[in-house]
């Protein structure tokens, strides 16, 4: 009997490596596709003729239909299964990308982006819920920090390899690699991931998944035009979405927000704290600037040293992942946001030195590491049951975005008002010290490590 349990339990394992394998190929594809198109930007402008302005839209429209598509995907997954939410995610990936290559104009390379986005939104958030199901809680964080960390690896990886092809090649090649391995990702999941539904299927909620699409998108454009008077308009149509979410979701037999995902206050303020976290990394995308202003690098060296950040974070993810499993998320998180803000601070106060620059990024990256990626979407895969996981993931995944462009907001008006000065970097660094001094706070509110493993599993 001892010798069929240990047998079981290393067919067991096998079976969660095969399955982090196929969903970890999904998330890198997924993951590499943002990044991999900054480096080429300048060549896709010449080759359509836009001005910069224009040429922006390719990441703002992106990053719109992605929001637009996790609760979609994501709501899906819950009724009609992992697997073929997972497939089709992959698949719509696949199809933008060829058009994207073939794309014979700057408005059709739009319309590819959008599909792209499509397909890339309900990935991650799909891929989460379907290790939640399958891995026990014992062994999630580190299965999540492993996910995590391929997904920071691409982030890595994505501008180097977009600018290698597009000076080899073209940058219309840098879409090529994401066909064979939407290829083998939709081979591999077909055999390895769960068929069968949470839940017995029931009708879509098109209209909660409307008004939410509506809601979200107001929400960006108020936050990305903040002091225009399409700030204005933005803000009453996302007023307006608001009123009719809530009436759609009193009418709703399958609400795509159910009340079950803000049921605890684990889940309200883990909701909250994405919030902060995506827009403390508005603090990784302006290092390089920083270091411009005050180190007069030029740019290749200054984006030399934030890769610095960059690598670090990446290699703790895993890390941090482990240390769920062992301390609980509560203290995984507290480190983070203590670590991100010591390293901010000595940023802030120090970046026209390069050893204290770079001192300070080190300290950041390990916090950073410890935020991104796995804990906050271990807590809700914990906090949540079969029936509603892929969709409280993915709101989790709305709220980074969300998060993701006040800070970016927040570090342009700051930055903005002493544009090339290093004046406007500090006070921009301060600000995301405060920042992470708040998150650290609000972890005090999220459950201890004996609450949590004593809470009832779904």
């Amino acid at each position: 009997m001892a010798e069929s349990a240990r047998v079981a339990g290393h067919t067991l394992e096998r079976g969660h490596l095969a399955l982090l394998l196929t969903l970890g190929l999904g998330v890198f594809a997924g993951a590499l596709d943002l990044g991999v198109l900054s480096p080429a930007l300048p060549a896709l402008a010449l080759d359509y003729g836009v001005a910069p302005r224009e040429a922006a839209w390719v990441f703002t429209l992106y990053l719109f239909a992605n929001v637009v598509a996790i609760p979609i995907a994501s709501k899906c997954a819950d009724l009609y299964g992992r697997r073929v939410a997972y497939l089709t995610c992959v698949a719509v990936f696949a199809a933008g990308s060829v058009l994207a290559i073939l794309a014979p104009s700057f408005w059709v390379f739009l319309l590819a982006r959008a599909i792209q986005a499509a397909g890339a939104g309900g990935i991650f958030p799909v891929a989460t819920a379907a290790i939640a199901d399958v891995v026990p809680v014992e062994r999630r964080g580190s299965a999540l920090g492993i996910l995590g960390a391929i997904w920071g690896l691409a982030a890595i990886v994505g501008p180097i390899f977009g600018g290698f092809v597009t000076h080899v090649v073209s940058w219309h090649w840098i879409f090529a690699a994401n066909v064979p391995l939407a290829l083998v990702v939709i081979a591999l999941a077909r055999t390895r991931m769960p068929s069968t539904a949470p839940r017995r299927r029931g009708p879509l909620d098109v209209a909660g998944l409307a008004s939410l699409a509506v809601l979200l998108l107001g929400i960006m454009a108020a936050l990305s035009f903040a002091g225009t008077a399409l700030a204005g308009a933005a803000l009453a149509v996302a007023i307006v979405a608001l009123v009719a979410l809530i009436a759609a979701e009193r009418r709703a037999l399958e609400p795509v927000l159910s009340p079950a995902m803000f049921a605890s206050r684990q889940l309200i303020v883990t909701y909250a704290l994405e919030i902060a976290i995506g827009a403390l990394e508005g603090a990784l995308f302006f290092i390089p600037a920083a270091l411009v202003a005050g180190e007069r690098m030029n740019y290749a060296a200054a984006g030399g040293v934030a890769a610095i950040g960059a690598l670090v974070f990446v290699a703790v993810i895993p890390v941090a992942g482990r240390a769920l499993d062992r301390f609980g998320s509560r203290t995984v998180l507290t480190c983070g946001a203590l670590c991100s803000a010591t390293g901010l601070t000595i940023f802030a106060l120090g970046f026209a030195r390069l050893p204290t620059a770079v001192a300070g990024i080190l300290i950041a990256g390990i916090g950073f590491g410890a935020l991104l990626g796995a804990p906050t979407r271990y807590i809700v895969s914990n906090e949540t049951t079969p029936r509603t996981r892929a969709t409280a993931v993915g709101l989790l995944s709305i709220f980074l975005i969300v998060g993701q462009i006040v800070g970016g907001s927040l570090a342009g008006g700051l930055v903005g008002a002493h544009i090339g000065e290093p004046e406007g970097y500090r006070r921009a660094y301060e600000a995301f010290a405060a920042l992470a001094v708040v998150a650290a706070i609000g972890t005090f509110f999220l459950a201890s490590r004996v609450e949590e493993r004593n809470r009832p599993r779904a």
